[in-house]
């Protein structure tokens, strides 16, 4: 990974509060929210994707009736250099975490970045993505953005 910053100053948005429940039967924004939430930034792993709002509760989707699963995360910049790593890790992180059933569709808000398209792209084919983790470093990177403090 590049030792040189994109985002040098990214503004860290206002954690919002936990909220816990303890009916665990069903999936949906709450529990997938909660799935990915501390998945660290590539560039800044003292923080999370939530902190730096790529990640929100809005922007996940579920409808457990058809086992789908759709996660719409915004980068901190439109030129920002590791979307796929970030896309690839929120993918990873939902693949091992819920039930098998589930399709995981990852994706770069429209209109955030420069090479959303493309993003989107590699996000969305299996191959690629099976490609990428078979590279151990860029797997090293990925478990590292999963670690939980």
């Amino acid at each position: 990974m590049d030792s040189v910053l994109t985002n040098k100053n990214p503004i860290i948005y206002p954690k919002r509060t936990r909220r816990y429940r303890t009916d665990q039967s069903s999936t949906d924004e709450f529990s997938s929210t909660n799935r990915i939430r501390d998945i660290k930034d590539p560039e800044h792993p003292e923080l999370s994707l939530e902190d730096l709002n790529v990640l929100t509760e809005e922007s996940v989707e579920v409808d457990d009736h058809k086992s789908y699963v759709r996660i719409t995360f915004t980068p901190t910049l439109p030129h920002c250099h590791l979307p796929t790593h970030i896309g690839l890790c929120i993918l990873v992180k939902l693949v091992q975490s819920l039930p098998a059933r589930f399709k995981v569709d990852v994706r770069v808000a429209p209109g955030s970045h420069d090479k959303e398209t493309t993003v989107n792209k590699q996000l969305g084919d299996k191959e690629r993505v099976t490609a990428a983790l078979e590279n151990p470093e860029l797997v090293a990177l990925l478990n590292k953005m999963m670690q939980v403090c």
